[in-house]
Protein backbone atom coordinates (compact mmCIF):
# COMPACT_ATOMS: atom_id res chain seq x y z
CA UNK A 1 0.00 0.00 0.00
CA UNK A 2 2.61 2.25 0.72
CA UNK A 3 3.91 1.83 -3.45
CA UNK A 4 1.25 2.97 -4.36
CA UNK A 5 1.24 6.08 -2.56
CA UNK A 6 5.06 6.57 -3.36
CA UNK A 7 3.84 6.50 -6.77
CA UNK A 8 0.55 8.64 -6.31
CA UNK A 9 2.95 11.39 -5.03
CA UNK A 10 5.41 11.37 -7.97
CA UNK A 11 2.52 11.46 -10.41
CA UNK A 12 1.62 14.74 -9.36
CA UNK A 13 4.60 15.93 -9.63
CA UNK A 14 4.95 15.14 -13.55
CA UNK A 15 1.43 16.64 -13.86
CA UNK A 16 3.22 19.50 -12.44
CA UNK A 17 6.36 19.48 -14.33
CA UNK A 18 4.56 19.18 -17.39
CA UNK A 19 2.33 21.97 -16.54
CA UNK A 20 5.33 23.87 -15.96
CA UNK A 21 6.81 23.21 -19.18
CA UNK A 22 4.04 23.76 -21.02
CA UNK A 23 3.44 27.52 -19.58
CA UNK A 24 6.28 28.41 -20.21
CA UNK A 25 6.18 27.36 -24.21
CA UNK A 26 2.92 28.94 -24.68
CA UNK A 27 3.16 31.98 -22.20
CA UNK A 28 4.70 34.17 -25.24
CA UNK A 29 2.31 33.07 -27.70
CA UNK A 30 -0.76 33.72 -25.85
CA UNK A 31 -0.80 34.25 -21.98
CA UNK A 32 -4.28 33.48 -21.62
CA UNK A 33 -4.32 30.30 -22.67
CA UNK A 34 -1.60 29.45 -20.07
CA UNK A 35 -3.86 29.77 -16.88
CA UNK A 36 -5.55 26.56 -16.77
CA UNK A 37 -1.74 24.85 -17.01
CA UNK A 38 -1.12 27.86 -13.73
CA UNK A 39 -3.97 26.02 -11.52
CA UNK A 40 -2.82 22.60 -12.70
CA UNK A 41 0.61 23.43 -11.51
CA UNK A 42 -0.42 24.45 -8.44
CA UNK A 43 -2.98 21.99 -7.25
CA UNK A 44 -0.46 19.40 -8.58
CA UNK A 45 1.86 20.86 -5.88
CA UNK A 46 -0.48 21.07 -3.31
CA UNK A 47 -1.42 17.30 -3.83
CA UNK A 48 2.27 16.30 -3.68
CA UNK A 49 2.90 17.77 -1.34
CA UNK A 50 -0.31 17.15 1.18
CA UNK A 51 0.53 13.03 -0.23
CA UNK A 52 3.96 13.27 1.12
CA UNK A 53 2.75 14.16 4.63
CA UNK A 54 -0.24 11.77 4.53
CA UNK A 55 2.39 8.90 3.65
CA UNK A 56 4.70 9.87 6.31
CA UNK A 57 2.17 9.77 8.97
CA UNK A 58 0.73 6.76 7.36
CA UNK A 59 4.57 4.97 7.88
CA UNK A 60 4.90 6.66 11.06
CA UNK A 61 1.72 4.98 12.21
CA UNK A 62 2.11 1.96 11.45
CA UNK A 63 5.48 1.92 12.85
CA UNK A 64 4.13 2.63 16.17
CA UNK A 65 1.77 0.40 15.90
CA UNK A 66 4.23 -2.48 15.02
CA UNK A 67 6.39 -1.78 18.39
Amino acid sequence: MIKILRYTEYLYLAVAIISIYKIATLWSIDPKETYIFIFFAVVSIAMFLFRRRYRKRFEQRKKDNQQ
